[in-house]
């Protein structure tokens, strides 16, 4: 079956994946994009579980401060090589991850992270489990794993802060 060029164009832009990756899955699913999209989601997913070993010793600081200058966050979120912590996808990865955190106040990285005898709820206490501000359909773990997929390197949050006037 033959794909039209426009098919595989619509589909890396709504994915971030390269064009062999994008036509290779519009020609699985028979040019049926909706398809497409799972096929590299799960392409991507496992990407990220084989590299999740992997050292993080570079990446970016990023900062936020929301309007009003009331609320910011930083966020440290790190990478395998300093050439992706410099591409504009791992930087407005950062920015996100930032904005999220300014947002919703997370108290904890992941679940794991969360004290003994703690009675707080997951999925809005840990970071990596919240359902991202842009777009509520994912959730940040699930941004950050495409983003592995994408780029092709792991990639981690180290640590975060919020902070607020008068909090």
């Amino acid at each position: 079956m033959s794909i039209p060029v426009e098919a595989v164009k619509k589909l890396r832009e709504r994915t971030g994946a390269g064009v062999i990756d994008c036509k290779a899955a519009l020609e699985k699913c028979a040019g049926d994009v909706e398809k497409a999209c799972d096929i590299l989601k799960e392409k991507g997913l496992a990407i990220a579980q084989k590299k999740a070993q992997r050292v993080t010793t570079q990446g970016v600081v990023e900062c936020y401060i929301h309007a009003g200058r009331k609320v910011g966050s930083m966020v440290e979120l790190n990478c395998e090589t300093d050439f992706v912590a410099r591409t504009d996808q791992f930087l407005k990865l950062a920015h996100d991850i930032s904005m999220q955190v300014a947002a919703m106040s997370p108290l904890y990285l992941s679940a794991q992270d969360i004290p003994e005898g703690a009675e707080v709820d997951p999925a809005s206490a840990c970071l990596l489990k919240q359902p991202f501000i842009k777009d509520p359909s994912k959730t940040i773990e699930t941004l950050v794993s495409e983003t592995i997929g994408t780029l092709g390197e792991n990639i981690r949050i180290r640590r975060f802060a919020r902070y607020e006037i008068g909090a």
